[in-house]
């Protein structure tokens, strides 16, 4: 992608490299997985994954393409005060994307009329609690005004696609887990929000969607 392209173009150009929204491919996807950095582990494909979505949403701003993400609240059970992508578990029934929009509302007050969804990224794999998580991709109105709710969202911010797209951005990092072994993942830090687990995890396998092998 040039650097001189234009948004229009820019659009397209990411739209091109994702999966289209389309329920009949999601069984067949390409999946990563936590346990990517940890060649000694492996996942366990007969776990009954709990589905889930994010939505990965991109801003058109004067500075340049910014991503949206959150910091969950320091109140919650699991992951918490951890960078996220708005997001949850899939009711039944529900599509991914369907998802994605309906807890962008529930979490930061996202009217879905103000997204574009424009494909799907690559599922990711959370080895800890059993879910994988299906990355929707969409691209929201500059004018949105959001309201976290305090009970799931302690804060919203965005960080350069830019950023967040450059391969020296995320680096592999080690933590002992509390059983006592170590696992590897990748972390970043922008603006004092550490960026690691699951949500680096979900940006890297985007980062190759868009700059890797061509996607067919």
């Amino acid at each position: 992608m040039s650097p001189d392209a234009s948004p229009d173009e820019v659009r397209r150009w990411i739209a091109s490299r994702l999966d289209p929204l389309d329920a009949t491919i999601l069984g067949g996807m390409e999946v990563r997985a936590d346990l990517s950095l940890d060649p000694a582990h492996r996942s366990n494909d007969t776990v009954a994954w709990k589905p889930a979505a994010v939505l990965v949403g991109l801003i058109e701003r004067e500075r340049g393409l910014q991503v949206l993400l959150t910091r969950r609240a320091d109140t919650l059970r699991s992951h918490t005060g951890q960078v996220a992508f708005p997001g949850g578990r899939c009711d039944p029934g529900e599509t991914p994307w369907e998802t994605a929009l309906r807890e962008a509302e529930e979490e930061i007050g996202l009217d879905p009329s103000l997204v574009d969804l424009i494909g799907l990224s690559t599922p990711y794999r959370t080895a800890g609690t059993g879910f994988q998580i299906m990355p929707v991709v969409g691209f929201l109105s500059p004018d949105l005004r959001l309201t976290p709710n305090p009970d799931e969202v302690a804060d919203i911010f965005e960080a350069p696609f830019s950023f967040l797209m450059d391969p020296a951005t995320f680096q592999p990092e080690e933590r002992q887990t509390p059983a006592g072994d170590f696992r590897r993942f990748y972390a970043a830090t922008w603006e004092g929000q550490y960026i690691w687990g699951a949500t680096a995890g979900l940006i890297r396998a985007l980062y190759d969607r868009l700059y890797g092998a061509a996607v067919a």
